[in-house]
């Protein structure tokens, strides 16, 4: 419980300080520190984002920081693409979505300390004509980071933010709660996917797990928040970047290792039957 406790504030405080990053390393803690399974922990790490964002985004809705307009291009096709990352999910093996997944904490990584040099940042808080990406390619871009959100489980939200403000030529206030209610399309529709996968194979996810994750997590978020207005953001983003560089890097090491022993193994299996059937059918010659 200890840990469920620690991890849980950890990825509120996450939130709260960056606005971001906090879903990425939800999997992480459920898989090595809670000890569950690579499935369980995705489904589990869609349900504790996506409520966590419904309590994060409330502020935002209230000052109508959320352009509806970017949610119906951007999150609608996102579901689409969520509904088939969780689909190729189920039917991956939970080594091969890991090592995906510390991929795409790499990609985070990138995003957040090119954030942090101030890069595609500010695109949209201009007083000048707003020229919006054709709506087509901001539905692709929906379509894709859905997929990656369903096939590894996280927010996504450091995709979302910056497809946001590049293309939807959002004010960077307005591309974070835009994001929030995004996620939260996103993780409802990932996590029905894989809760009704893990039933098919008679499994299903920890729910006190995930209370206490989310509720924890809110008070976390609430605490980064507070942190956040006495420090420096760039320092901060630049920090985690480098966090999650190295929590990437060990995901795919360890579980990029585990893919090498299987094919290892497999293709030694096949080698050995492959010379006791030759043996089988030489035998009768020699005879």
């Amino acid at each position: 419980m200890i840990t469920i406790l620690i991890g849980s504030m950890l990825i509120g405080i996450t939130l709260g300080l960056l606005g971001s990053g906090g879903s990425a390393i939800t999997v992480p803690i459920l898989v090595y520190l809670v000890g569950h399974g690579a499935k369980e922990s995705i489904a589990e790490s869609m349900a504790i984002v996506g409520l966590i964002s419904i309590a994060a985004a409330v502020p935002y809705a209230n000052a109508k920081q959320i352009d509806w307009r970017s949610v119906a291009c951007f999150g609608l096709p996102g579901m689409v693409g969520t509904f088939f990352g969780a689909w190729l999910g189920g039917l991956a093996a939970e080594a091969l979505q890991l090592v995906v997944f510390g991929s795409v904490l790499l990609a985070a990584a990138y995003v957040m300390f090119r954030r942090s040099k101030g890069s595609g940042v500010t695109a949209g808080d201009t007083d000048g004509p707003i020229h919006r990406a054709p709506a087509w390619q901001v539905m692709l871009e929906g379509v894709v980071v859905g997929t990656v959100t369903g096939f590894v489980g996280v927010g996504g939200g450091f995709l979302i933010v910056p497809a946001l403000v590049i293309l939807g030529k959002l004010p960077m206030r307005l591309a974070i709660g835009t994001s929030l209610v995004i996620i939260i399309i996103n993780a409802a529709v990932g996590f029905a996917k894989y809760e009704h996968f893990l039933l098919a194979h008679e499994m299903t996810v920890n729910w006190q797990t995930i209370l206490v994750f989310t509720s924890v997590g809110i008070v976390g978020s609430i605490i980064g928040r507070k942190i956040n207005a006495r420090m420096n953001q760039q320092v901060l983003r630049t920090v985690f970047a480098g966090f999650l560089v190295l929590l990437g890097g060990f995901v795919i090491f360890h579980e990029g290792s585990k893919l090498v022993s299987t094919k290892t193994h497999t293709v030694t299996e096949i080698n050995v039957n492959s010379m006791n059937d030759a043996d089988f059918k030489i035998s009768p010659h020699i005879i």
